[in-house]
């Protein structure tokens, strides 16, 4: 997976820092040293010292806060998090023929190593002939100081080491060198390119390391409570790559939306829950009115049935009354009739009674 070249199973006589890489690099180097190095025992991060009270340069607050961003944000997609390493102002030791020699970047990462030392505890120094493995990317915040030293400009003294550039491009091979001035916002990121460091074109003033899947931009925010322009590790889209504060914060927002988002969700089942209760009893409402409609309407149909019933009766009492008052009247008339022919006939005149 890693571009870096393994060492810890080879032989020492095909080293990655072999006398070979120091023949063509410089000048300066005793070839001697080696033929005592390789037949001894190779010191370990244990053997040799982590700091340097003396050591000019040592770092500000802003060479604090901007390399733990860096490390907070450097995040190589294709390396799960327990194979990727990253350190600032911690001593790289580089060379096993002169094995007090080391350089201090301000920032560096590398990949397809554990993130702990033997994977069990946190590292001291990082030793790369006993790690096997040379940082991927390295980072300098220029200072008045080291700004000289940073960029190229100085060169090594005889019987003294080399130089942070030749460490980086000549003896370690570091593939990816990036300078950032804080004071000019400048950032400059440089590629090794048959050997060489090639200065890179920064694209929408970001730096793309393709091996890594990631990128170096600039910033502006506020981190640790500063607000300013930071230097950050962004992801192929673009996106700034969250710090671990970043993310726990995004993982709140995104609980609190979601535990938002369910309640909306709750409140609206609910309010659709009572409206299609009040559809229903609407619904109910609306079938109760309709049936009482058909109930007046058949009632009213009753009455007016029974009134017409009512009328018929009464026109026939009325019938039978006239029926009757008639045949009162003709019995009457008979019954007169009947009278005055007896009178007649016993002799009486009827109209003189």
């Amino acid at each position: 997976m890693t571009t870096a070249t393994q060492v810890l199973d080879i032989e020492k006589d095909t080293l990655l820092f072999s006398p070979q890489t120091y023949e063509d690099s410089a000048d300066n180097f005793d070839l001697t040293l080696w033929r005592e190095v390789l037949d001894k025992p190779w010191p370990t991060m244990y053997d040799l010292p982590s700091e340097n009270p003396e050591e000019p340069g040592l770092p500000d607050q802003f060479h604090d806060l901007q390399a733990h961003l860096l490390t907070e944000s450097y995040r190589p997609s294709d390396y799960p998090a327990n194979q990727v390493f990253a350190a600032a102002d911690l001593n790289l030791y580089y060379d096993l023929a002169h094995p007090q020699w080391y350089k201090r970047p301000d920032w560096y990462g590398v990949v397809g190593v554990p993130s702990l030392y033997h994977s069990k505890e946190m590292r001291d120094s990082y030793v790369v002939w006993d790690e096997g493995v040379a940082p991927f990317v390295v980072a300098e915040f220029l200072s008045p100081s080291s700004a000289d030293e940073d960029l190229g400009k100085t060169t090594a003294e005889e019987n003294a080491p080399p130089t942070k550039w030749q460490v980086y491009e000549q003896i370690l091979r570091i593939p990816y060198y990036v300078i950032f001035d804080k004071r000019t916002n400048k950032l400059q990121g440089f590629k090794l390119i048959g050997g060489k460091y090639r200065q890179m074109e920064l694209k929408d003033g970001r730096l793309w390391l393709p091996e890594l899947k990631i990128g170096l931009g600039l910033w502006q925010g506020i981190y640790q409570g500063v607000e300013q322009q930071w230097l950050r590790w962004c992801d192929a889209d673009g996106v700034w790559i969250p710090t671990p504060f970043e993310q726990e914060r995004q993982a709140k927002e995104q609980e609190r939306f979601a535990k938002e988002q369910a309640l909306y969700r709750a409140q609206q089942a609910e309010y659709r829950t009572q409206q299609e209760r009040q559809a229903k009893e609407q619904a109910l409402y609306r079938a109760q009115q309709a049936e009482y409609r058909v109930q007046q309407e058949r009632l009213a149909k009753e009455q007016e049935q029974q009134a017409k019933e009512q009328a018929l009766y009464r026109a026939q009492q009325e019938q039978q009354a006239k029926e009757q008052a008639l045949y009162h009247a003709q019995q009457e008339r008979l019954a007169k009739e009947r009278l005055a022919n007896k009178l007649r006939e016993l002799g009486i005149d009827p109209t003189t009674i």
